[in-house]
């Protein structure tokens, strides 16, 4: 076998691989990144089936490809054994999400017209809308701060504002004004 060709597990071994990343999975709150250190220590430390190098790589290749941050669960995979590694990884990793959101949306679909389903999506209003303000703040720093595209910027955000807040037009349409605006060299 080639050194560039990942290891043939077996059926026991993937089927671990599988088990190990679904039970990280369940872990994950904040992201799939934040189980890496498990991964790490399962797939470098205890197999060894790849070396920490070759994992910092599967890590670092993956977050600087476009896609969802989740991809680098895959490129593990493929590094520690091949396309079926890649299978295992993932859909342990994916499963259990899937299936739970899955579950809630049903659940809370059932029971949407509850006194604690009101109270519970009502209370993730301001907390989506806190997250969106702060992540738009994030995005438009490079602009406002800009002595000479300043004023346009804080222009269009607050047409943007005043567009969400008095009309139902959907917000892809100011993604758009904005695209416009600044292929033609404004903000």
């Amino acid at each position: 076998m080639s050194a560039l060709l990942p290891p043939a597990l077996g059926a026991a071994d993937l089927l671990g691989l599988f088990g190990h990343f679904l039970m990280l999975s369940l872990l994950a709150v904040g992201g799939a990144i934040t189980t890496a250190p498990g991964m790490n220590r399962y797939v470098v430390v205890e197999h060894q089936w790849i070396t920490d190098a070759a994992f910092s790589t599967s890590v670092a290749l993956a977050q600087a490809a476009p896609g969802p941050n989740v991809l680098f669960v895959a490129v593990i995979g493929w590094n520690v054994a091949g396309p079926l590694g890649a299978l295992a990884t993932m859909t342990g990793t994916l499963l259990p999400s899937t299936v739970l959101t899955l579950y809630a949306t049903r659940w809370g679909a059932a029971r949407r017209d509850t006194r604690g389903m009101r109270a519970f999506t009502t209370g993730l209003t301001p907390l989506t809308i806190g997250l969106l303000m702060a992540t738009g703040w994030v995005l438009a720093q490079p602009y406002v701060r800009d002595g000479l595209r300043s004023t346009g910027a804080i222009a269009l955000i607050a047409f943007s504002v005043a567009v969400m807040l008095r009309t139902r037009l959907s917000p892809m349409w100011l993604v758009a004004v904005g695209a416009i605006i600044g292929a033609l060299g404004g903000v």
